[in-house]
């Protein structure tokens, strides 16, 4: 049940709502487009994870994605895709990258939108649990392994292509912390897809339930949480947070995300357009055509 003042109304994409129990659902509505994440979706997810965070009535946050599919990652060729379109609101101190050319605009988008926002929702001081269902791939990636818990359904799959774009990971680069190094590699060097069994075992994911049960079994298990001590959860994350930290985890990404340019750069000097073309039919079908 949804609590009084809270309308669930979407903005750029995302719903939100608050039920009974303390629980905030952040949801994706692009079903259409397999909740493939343009710029009004990012800055929606990112505005309804502040308002969650500001809300006392909030104890825990699930982010959902509408449809048969968690999300198909960025938009890389929908009707809607904005990457070239600015916004008001921007959270870092770096400038505009709408009126830039080459590593300047990149960078500066990339910084903002996929590294630097990953990394804020990841220091959200409340639990934070994914749903997912259907495809989490690349992009979605990033969403999911920013949260602190994922339950999926047993129809779910992951993986990251982006090799195939000759770009090592995605930008929120997790990778060897979410599955360990060797498996890393291996998810990388094939960009296949990992179902949700095989996810569990490699410690990338908490639980797998029925496709029936998935969105039941996330708002008990955050009911649950959301009774424990708020302040207690919040030192909870941190300390988990400072330990990854102290395994590398923020430096490990600051210098992918060096190489992830580089490749960029490799690609514009090349004359490669690495988002046409066969390699975003590649990651269409990494991501499934259900």
């Amino acid at each position: 049940m949804t609590e009084e003042n809270s309308p669930g109304a979407e903005t750029g994409g995302v719903r939100y709502d608050v039920v009974d129990g303390g629980v905030a659902l952040v949801r994706m509505s692009r079903p259409e487009y397999r909740n493939a994440q343009n710029s009004a979706m990012t800055y929606a997810l990112d505005d309804a994870f502040y308002r969650a965070a500001a809300d006392d009535r909030v104890k825990v946050i699930v982010l959902a994605g509408d449809g048969k599919h968690f999300s198909a990652g960025h938009d890389i060729g929908t009707p809607d895709r904005d990457i070239d379109k600015p916004f008001d609101r921007r959270a870092t101190l770096w400038w505009d990258h709408s009126d830039k050319k080459g590593v300047a605009s990149r960078y500066a988008r990339e910084s903002e939108v996929y590294l630097g926002m990953c990394r804020r929702w990841r220091e959200i001081p409340k639990p934070t649990i994914a749903m997912v269902q259907g495809a989490c791939v690349a992009g979605a990636l990033m969403l999911a392994w920013s949260c602190d818990l994922v339950i999926a359904s047993d129809d779910a799959f992951f993986a990251d292509p982006t090799v195939r774009m000759g770009i090592p990971g995605v930008e929120y680069f997790a990778h060897p912390w979410q599955m360990g190094p060797r498996f890393a590699k291996e998810f990388l060097f094939l960009g296949e897809r990992v179902d949700a069994a095989a996810a569990q075992r490699l410690g990338m994911i908490n639980r797998v339930v029925p496709r029936a049960e998935l969105e039941s079994s996330v708002l008990d298990m955050a009911k649950r949480i959301a009774a424990m001590p708020q302040l207690g959860l919040a030192l909870a994350k941190r300390a988990v947070n400072q330990c990854e930290d102290l395994m590398g985890l923020r430096d490990g990404m600051d210098s992918v995300f060096g190489l992830h340019h580089v490749a960029h750069a490799h690609n514009a000097e090349m004359g490669l357009d690495s988002l046409a073309g066969h390699d975003a039919r590649s990651m269409r079908d990494a991501a499934g055509r259900r």
